[in-house]
Formats: C-alpha cells, sequence, structure tokens
C-alpha cells in the first residue's frame, strides 16, 4: 500500500492546514479538494469572505457541503489552504520574476495584479480576529520581503547601481507597497495621480532596470 503524500512546511512550520489540522481525513492531492479550494477563493473575490460557507462552496463544486468538512475540518483551515495555494504560486512568479532581464520592472508587475491585491485584502480581513491566518500572512510576507531584499542588492551589485540612503529592504516596501496600492484604488476606480506615480517609479526603476531589451512579456 503506498504511503500518503506528505505535505511541504509552510513559512510558519506547520504543514498545509495549520495547527487547526493535525490530521488531514481527506487526500492533498485530490481534485475535489483542489476545486474546493478553488471555488473558495472564487467566492472570495466576487463576493467577499464572509459569503464563504461549507454550503456555498460546495454547491460552486458541485458535491455534497459534507465533503468540504472531510477535506477541511473548519472554515479557516479552508481558508488557510486557499491563502497558502495563491502565496506559493506567487512565490514562484516571484522566482521568475527575479532571473528575468528586468527583475525590478517584473516585481512591479506581480505586486500590479489586481486580483491578487483584491484577495489578499479579503485575507487581511480575515486576520483581524483570526490569528493563524494573521501568522501565516506575516511568515510568507517575510519570506517574499528577504527573498526581494536579496534580489534588489545583487541586482545593485551587479549594475552598480548607488541606493544612496535607501536600503535594499526600504526599496523592497517601497515596489511592493505602492504598486498594491495603485492595484487597491484600481479595484476601487481610483486613478488620480497614478500616471505621475508611475512615471517617477520608472524613473527610479531606471537606475536599476534600464530597458536596453524588449519589456519582459
Amino acid at each position: 500500500m503506498p504511503k500518503p503524500d506528505v505535505p511541504k512546511s509552510s513559512p510558519t512550520g506547520a504543514r498545509p492546514g495549520g495547527p487547526l489540522s493535525p490530521r488531514r481525513r481527506g487526500a492533498t492531492d485530490s481534485k475535489t479538494r483542489a476545486a474546493l479550494i478553488d471555488a473558495t477563493a472564487q467566492l472570495m473575490l466576487d463576493e467577499g469572505h464572509a459569503a464563504v460557507t461549507a454550503r456555498r462552496v460546495a454547491a460552486k463544486v458541485g458535491v455534497n457541503p459534507g465533503l468540504v468538512h472531510y477535506y477541511f475540518q473548519n472554515m479557516d483551515d479552508l481558508f488557510l489552504a486557499v491563502f497558502r495555494q495563491g502565496a506559493e504560486a506567487n512565490l514562484r512568479r516571484q522566482k521568475r520574476a527575479l532571473s528575468s532581464p528586468h527583475p525590478l520592472r517584473s516585481l512591479w508587475k506581480i505586486n500590479s495584479d489586481p486580483r491578487g491585491v483584491k484577495l489578499l485584502m479579503q485575507f487581511i480581513v480575515l486576520a483581524q480576529d483570526r490569528k493563524t491566518i494573521r501568522l501565516e500572512i506575516a511568515a510568507y510576507a517575510e519570506k517574499f520581503r528577504e527573498v526581494e531584499k536579496q534580489a534588489i542588492s545583487r541586482v545593485q551589485k551587479e549594475r552598480g547601481s548607488d541606493l544612496g540612503s535607501v536600503s535594499p529592504a526600504a526599496v523592497s516596501v517601497l515596489i511592493d507597497g505602492l504598486a498594491r496600492i495603485i492595484a487597491m484604488e484600481r479595484v476601487l476606480g481610483v486613478a488620480t495621480g497614478h500616471a505621475e506615480l508611475i512615471e517617477i517609479v520608472d524613473g527610479y526603476l531606471r537606475r536599476f532596470d534600464p530597458l536596453e531589451t524588449k519589456e519582459d512579456p
């Protein structure tokens, strides 16, 4: 009999499902489980986290609501699975961005993704009274920040760019924060000042990522 897969640890040191799920009852590679995670993410995007119930998620997938609790012991367990799936996908995107000809511009692009920012906003609201989710967001954020900080430092050295008094960590915060603010405001329909800010950011990025080749796809 084949042994069950052992999932990788999250940045908090817990298995996917976190401390809320010391023993998972459904296979982690189940297509049904994956569909439930995708349906939850879509519900959060379309209607907000408050719309997510076992019944609504199951109906979206076309299964019995009991299956939600077969794969996830409670709704926080399901929310964590959604967050981790998105965070791991973003880590892979970050890795590709940092190995591209224009790493910092590529970082700006992935942090400007409206869908990702909209979903993150939902998790930030959830984290206000859910400590496990709050810790998971913080752990992944620190992991992203550390990778970006090292990449910015490397790019600076390779290209002889002068950061002045701004540290690589601060540059990471600026890229992530400004890109997400613009994305959040666009979701709300706000655009005032965006063009001017993007022009300032573009001028700054030219110190690191001169457009000597075609823009990354």
